[in-house]
Parts: structure tokens; sequence; C-alpha cells
């Protein structure tokens, strides 16, 4: 299974997977049956409305499944960034009584943004550090939680540098002080095993687009017995918890995306994997005094965070997008901002080092024709933008 002709017109080589992946073709063709099959609202009690309602029941119990979850605990949600900014205020909405969290430094900005406004109305955020590998200072986290504390929100995998968390050890610290612990895994799913109740979460974020599914639709894992208030209000959707009628065509291609990680994720991450080994191997072969920021085992295995000292990141992403080469600087949602950032800053990067750096993420559609691609024109890109800036690799 490869990328449609029609992908392969609009993109040459895409490594940007962590910011969005290709719609797998299987997903699309489900997707198109069901807009051509089906219509109905799946709240109507009517045969047509009920087909709808069974077909929304399925892609739930293949996402569920994905995730070592029961059906009834996944909630349909419109993206990631609702199913993490929902886990924050749906947890202290539901306990008034606490007006503290606990998050780190690094996380995505759908929840450090979150984070930021639940301070404007009252909220203590604390802010776990970490190392320079990106992993959370636990010491930091247990001295962190009071009485207070109502949630502990730590990202599963990071978006830019890739580095797993010891989650079930942040759990652990939790439960010794009866904390609920969130995760936003959207970087995890499909790069990692994944399971819920190994990692004894009380909640967890996922989202469609980076499984190769389509946008516009999330997940948010509720653990049964956790109460959490509606994150939207108004009819009886999603078991009375996220109001709106479904985006039913999103639903299904999420469900299909998971029937299909679970048929041929593993095989796909191994390959990935290898690929991402032959590409870090052959840039530090060609490429002299490059950094590669992040753990180096305690990774997703697809993402290279590489730091090109005395370049500007943007010149080396524009430079390869002339070869038909797609890579990024960082997190795709804050991509037309002209911070730093965060999250290379908070590993300890200086400044104008965090400005070189561009970030690789391999995908399901990637080949080792690619990879020898990016290693033709990357070596030459970096060294005539060394000679333009007068960068000394010797220094």
């Amino acid at each position: 299974m490869g990328m449609t002709e029609t992908m392969k017109k609009h993109i040459s080589i895409y490594l940007d997977n962590n910011a969005t992946t290709p719609l797998d073709p299987g997903v699309a063709d489900k997707m198109c049956w069901f807009l051509r099959e089906h219509f109905g609202n799946p709240s109507s009690i009517y045969p047509i409305g009920r087909a709808v309602k069974d077909i929304i029941n399925q892609a739930r119990e293949n996402v569920a499944r994905a995730l070592g979850a029961q059906r009834s605990e996944v909630f349909f949600t419109a993206s990631g960034t609702e199913a993490d900014n929902w886990a924050l205020r749906g947890v202290l909405d539901t306990h008034p009584e606490k007006s503290e969290i606990i998050t780190s430094t690094i996380e995505h900005p759908a929840v450090l943004q979150q984070a930021k406004y639940l301070e404007k109305k009252g909220i203590k955020v604390s802010y776990v550090p970490v190392d320079s590998f990106g992993i959370v200072d636990l010491d930091f986290l247990r001295a962190a939680i009071t009485p207070q504390t109502a949630l502990i929100s730590i990202m599963h995998a990071n978006n830019e540098i890739g580095t797993i968390q010891p989650i079930e050890t942040v759990v652990s610290i939790a439960r010794d002080h009866g904390v609920l612990v969130h995760s936003d895994a959207v970087q995890s799913f499909g790069k990692i095993d994944l399971d819920v109740v190994k990692l004894d979460l009380d909640l967890l974020s996922v989202s469609a687009h980076k499984i190769y599914g389509p946008k516009g639709v999330g997940a948010l894992y509720v653990r049964k017995g956790v109460d959490i208030c509606p994150f939207i209000h108004g009819g009886h959707q999603e078991r009375g918890i996220r109001a709106g009628t479904e985006n039913t065509i999103g639903i299904v291609g999420f469900g299909e995306a998971a029937r299909i990680l679970m048929e041929r994720g593993r095989k796909d991450r191994e390959r990935i994997e290898k690929l991402t080994d032959s590409l870090k191997k052959g840039i530090e072969e060609k490429i002299p005094k490059v950094r590669f920021n992040g753990h180096p085992e305690k990774r997703v295995k697809n993402t290279l965070n590489a730091a090109f000292p005395g370049l500007e990141a943007e010149a080396i992403l524009l430079a390869l997008a002339t070869k038909g080469i797609s890579v990024s600087t960082g997190s795709a949602c804050s991509s037309e901002s002209e911070e730093v950032s965060p999250v290379l800053l908070s590993i300890g990067l200086r400044p104008e080092i965090a400005r070189s750096c561009i970030r690789m993420s391999l995908g399901r559609f990637n080949t080792e024709d690619d990879v020898q691609a990016v290693l033709r024109e990357l070596p030459d890109i970096i060294s005539k933008l060394r000679q333009i800036s007068a960068f000394d690799p010797e220094e």
C-alpha cells in the first residue's frame, strides 16, 4: 500500500509526519463508501439513523481496541487539542474544591496555552522542568503535588524531539497522592505500543490525522469511574458529556485508521525505525558539527531533530523545499510564530542553536529512496549555507 498518484504529484519527499500524515488509501475508500451509502443522523431512532449509530460504535470499538480501552471509555472530539483542553478543564470543573494542576515545560501548545488560560482564572499551575534529553524531573514533580492538586498532565512523547516520558512512574507518584493523571498521546499513538490499562492512566488524548486518518477528529479516553464535566453543552451525544451532532465521516475514517494500525502498525514501525536510523547515520557521516536533540533511545523512533550550528533552520527548510523535500522547524502548531521553540530552550539549547534545528519525521509511506535523496541533497545545502554564513565547522 503506497501513496496515491495525487499525493505524489503534490509532494516529492514528505518528512513531516509528526505534523500530519497522508490519508491512508484504505481510510479514504472507507470514508467514500460511507459518504455514498449513509447520511442519517445517528441520534435518530429509525433505521437509517440507527445504521449510522452502529457504524460509529464500530469505529469507537476500533479506536478503543487500539488503545487497550473499553468502548465506553472513548469519547470522540474535534481534535487532539480539544481532547487536551477538555481533560484539563473538565477535571477542574468536576473538582471545584481543588485549584492546582501540574504539567511540564515541553507540552504541546494545546496543553500549555490552556494552562496559561487557567492561570488567568486563578488556577495555580506548576511547570515541571526537563533534563537535556527532555525527560521530566520526577523529584520536582513529587515536590509540586499538594492537597490542592487536581490533575497532572504529562505528554507521552514529545512532538518536536520525540522523547518518551516515564508515564508509569508519573502515574505511580500521582497514585500515592490520589491525583488524576492525563497524558497527551497524540505523538505516541501508532509509533509505540500504547495500552491505557498498563499505563494506568485516567485520561489520554489522541488524534486521527497522526495515524493516517482524517483531520478534524480526535478522542479522549476517560477511564471508567473517572468523572469529568462536559466540555460542550447541548444534546445527549457522546453519552451526554460532549454535545453536538457527531462528525460521522471523520469518526468513520478514524475507526478505519485505527483498524489498519492494529493490522500493520508493528511492521510499519520496524521498517520506519530502520529508515530513520539509516538517515541519522548518513547525516552524521556526511555533515560535520551536527547535533541530534532528544533522548537517543527513549524516543519515538521515527523522529530526528537536528541542530546545524551557525545556520537558520528556515533557510535549510526552504532550500530543501526547492528540492521537493518537506521537513519542519518544530511544532506545526507554532510554525508561524517567530518565537524560539520552548521545547528546545527547555532542554538547555542556546537560542541561536535552537534556531538552527530542523525536524524530520518519517512515516508509513516513506522509502529508502526518500532517505537516499535527502542524503544527496542535505549535505550540499548545509555546505553552501555555511559558506554564506562564514561558518567554520572546525571551531
